[in-house]
C-alpha cells in the first residue's frame, strides 16, 4: 500500500488495464535492499484486439515489464533508482533460472517503462 493518492491510483489503473492480458503484481519486493517496483507485468495471452485498444501501453505490454509512474517530471535521480531495480529483478530472474537449472534470454528479462507527464529537455534523447 502506498502513502501517495497518485501512486495507488497509477497502480489500480495500470492493473485493471494490464490484468485482462497478463498477471499483474503491485508493489513487487526486490532482492537486496527493501525495494520495491511499482508495477510488474508478465504477460499471459497473444496480443489481440484488447492490446490494440491499449494503444502504446498495449504495445508496451507485448513483453514482461516494470512500470514506474510518475506525478511529476522525472528526474535524473530517479531514473538511476528505477535501473538500479530493473537490474537487481534481472539478477534475481538470472539467479532463479540457474537454482531450477533452466536458462533465461535477454529477451525474456522484463523492459522498464518510465511513466512521466512530461521530461525536461536534457532527459529527451
Amino acid at each position: 500500500m502506498t502513502r501517495f493518492p497518485h501512486d495507488q491510483f497509477a497502480k489500480e489503473y495500470l492493473d485493471q488495464l494490464l490484468s485482462p492480458i497478463g498477471t499483474v503484481e503491485t508493489s513487487r519486493d526486490i532482492a537486496g535492499e527493501v525495494r520495491q517496483v511499482d508495477i510488474y507485468f508478465t504477460p499471459t495471452s497473444t496480443p489481440n484486439d484488447y492490446l490494440l485498444s491499449l494503444g502504446l501501453l498495449g504495445r508496451f505490454a507485448t513483453t514482461s515489464a516494470v512500470f514506474e509512474p510518475f506525478r511529476n517530471a522525472v528526474t535524473p535521480s530517479q531514473i538511476r533508482s528505477c535501473l538500479s531495480k530493473l537490474f537487481d529483478l534481472h539478477s534475481e530472474l538470472e539467479r532463479r533460472a540457474r537454482r531450477e537449472n533452466t536458462s533465461i534470454n535477454d529477451s525474456e528479462l522484463p523492459q522498464l517503462w518510465i511513466l512521466t507527464p512530461t521530461a525536461s529537455t536534457p532527459l529527451q534523447g
